[in-house]
């Protein structure tokens, strides 16, 4: 359906959060072109079932594919959750089997048995990603001993996605959720932001964590994962355009993503409205 072509590393995501993974993937591979794509018309996943966080993401991904990307990176927690395994299963091998679409959960859990010394890791994500056990199933894959305690945090990202995570309203809803995974399990020394808007609130959450507690975002995690996964897949690489430029796709208002794209990236960009299969 789609042919081998180069081109540039796609990125999508249900919201903004996926740009705190692009800006880092970019500092650490400035070499290569890349295609952002937002559903924002759609966000957020979060709550949404798996089917139709699945159908989402599917038409997501097809949409990048036919834009010429070669590899396409679920920069979202919870696409990762609910869509990822069905669509490297069912629909890549009738898309094309050279083309690949990567998450960014397998790549946090993999750092996890390094960084925890209790052996108890939290988990703060949607209600989705939570329900979803990807983190705890992920984890216990690699790390058996592990013991992973995950919590919803529903309110964050509106607070993200509304500009009110620096605001001293949302100090309650932090302290709220925080309190509520450590009263679970007060041996978690390590935590994990299982979605990709919240280190927008990183500042507010290490002021409600005990100094011990180490918080992992996911950023330079993923990037430094792709740079390997990369390294090791030559036929990959030598598909992938290097001319170090980024485009940027919303399925929504183009001055609404110009506006907060700039809160993430720090920097002014230009999109372009995109339809997808509504």
């Amino acid at each position: 359906m789609f042919p081998d072509t180069a081109g540039p590393i796609g990125l999508f995501d249900s919201g903004y959060g996926g740009l705190t993974i692009l800006e880092k993937i970019r500092a650490l591979l400035p070499q290569y072109d890349y295609i952002y794509l937002g559903d924002n018309a759609r966000t957020p996943y979060g709550t949404r079932s798996f089917d139709v966080v699945y159908e989402f993401t599917k038409q997501s991904t097809e949409k990048l594919f036919s834009l010429g990307c070669p590899l396409v990176i679920l920069a979202c927690n919870t696409a990762s959750a609910k869509a990822l395994k069905s669509i490297q299963q069912k629909d890549l091998p009738n898309w094309n089997p050279n083309r690949r679409v990567l998450g960014v959960i397998r790549p946090t859990t993999e750092k996890v048995g390094e960084i925890t010394k209790t052996r108890h890791v939290g988990v703060l994500g949607t209600v989705g990603t939570i329900q979803s056990e990807s983190y705890p199933i992920e984890i216990q894959k690699l790390f058996p001993d592990i013991i992973v305690t995950g919590q919803a945090c529903p309110l964050w990202v509106p607070l993200v996605e509304n500009e009110e995570f620096a605001s001293d309203g949302a100090d309650y809803f932090v302290k709220k959720y925080i309190d509520q995974l450590l009263n679970n399990d007060p041996l978690i020394d390590t935590i994990i932001l299982g979605c990709t808007h919240y280190p927008l609130l990183l500042q507010k959450i290490q002021k409600y964590l005990p100094p011990h507690i180490q918080v992992i975002a996911q950023g330079n995690i993923v990037a430094d994962s792709l740079k390997e996964y990369l390294q090791r897949h030559s036929f990959l690489e030598n598909l992938l355009t290097k001319g170090g430029s980024c485009r940027f796709y919303t399925t929504e208002s183009v001055e609404k993503f110009k506006h907060s794209a700039s809160i993430f990236l720090h920097q002014e960009v230009d999109v372009t409205h995109t339809q997808l299969h509504l």
